[in-house]
């Protein structure tokens, strides 16, 4: 129970990634605010998650509107009265195909989600964990392997979201807050329903053949993301912040305080990441 009478935002958390980490950090004897577009997939997974854990709270809101943001916070701090821990899941792949041929306002509507969505909770948050000097905020990423042809606005987006993750995280040190990054490598969400379904024209025959066999072979399990994400939210890894992780290939679980420590001092597990 090491996240015993922490209260925890989780956005996107109606399913996937998200949806995952609500679960261990409810194992973990977290409290809970869940938020998502939908109305009624945000009901469905409050009645499925109550049947084994304390019911989350539940509150649909728009990330990329930043109206919608403050009454999401508002409501967190109305139920708990405090927020330990924020989880910035929500995320869409946006358009679809080459760069040239994609829609604007589609390109632009994801970095709305993505990266504005995410600077508009941590923007919000943030204020109240440096009045309590304490706090941590974890963001994901993707794409963390190089180019992602026909993907762009998703592919710059999630990268985006970790040099914002580096940015924030050095303002912050100071007040006891960690701020960290995760790429949960290739999990079978709706996004890659999403990816095929667009079709191969679109993808690119390479990458839908590797979409294909990624869904028939299972892909990455959600709960490595979750299982990285409850080590960032919890004490053990305090000080531990500005990082850029892999839930796949980072060994993070043998790490103590001294190597805590360590590779705080360097630039390692960052954009400029040299293992």
């Amino acid at each position: 129970m090491i996240l015993e009478g922490k209260i925890a935002l989780i956005t996107g958390g109606s399913r996937g990634i998200g949806l995952a980490v609500a679960r261990s950090f409810l194992k973990e004897g977290a409290k809970v605010m869940l938020s998502a577009r939908s109305k009624d997939e945000l009901e469905k997974t409050q009645s499925d998650l109550k049947k084994n854990f304390p019911a989350p709270v539940i509150f649909p809101a728009d990330v990329s509107i930043y109206t919608s943001v403050k009454s999401l916070v508002q409501e967190t701090k109305k139920a708990f009265g405090k927020i330990d821990i924020l989880v910035n899941a929500a995320g869409i792949y946006g358009p679809i195909g080459p760069t040239f041929e994609i829609d604007v306002d589609l390109w632009r509507k994801t970095y709305e989600i993505n990266v504005f969505g995410t600077f508009h909770m941590i923007r919000e948050i943030l204020p109240l964990m440096i009045k309590n000097r304490s706090g941590k905020i974890i963001n994901f990423s993707g794409g963390g392997d190089g180019p992602l042809p026909n993907f762009s606005a998703y592919n710059s987006s999630k990268v985006a979201i970790v040099r914002l993750t580096e940015t924030v995280a050095t303002e912050v040190m100071d007040f006891g807050i960690d701020i960290n990054c995760i790429a949960p490598g290739p999990v079978n969400t709706n996004f890659l329903e999403e990816a095929l379904k667009a079709g191969e024209e679109k993808v690119g025959k390479s990458r839908y053949q590797e979409f294909l066999k990624q869904k028939a072979e299972g892909g990455v399990a959600p709960e490595k993301s979750a299982a990285l994400s409850t080590f960032l939210a919890s004490s053990v890894s305090n000080r531990l912040t500005g990082k850029f992780l892999s839930a796949v290939w980072d060994d993070w679980r043998k790490w103590d305080k001294k190597t805590i420590k360590e590779i705080s001092k360097t630039d390692l597990y960052t954009l400029r990441r040299k293992t």
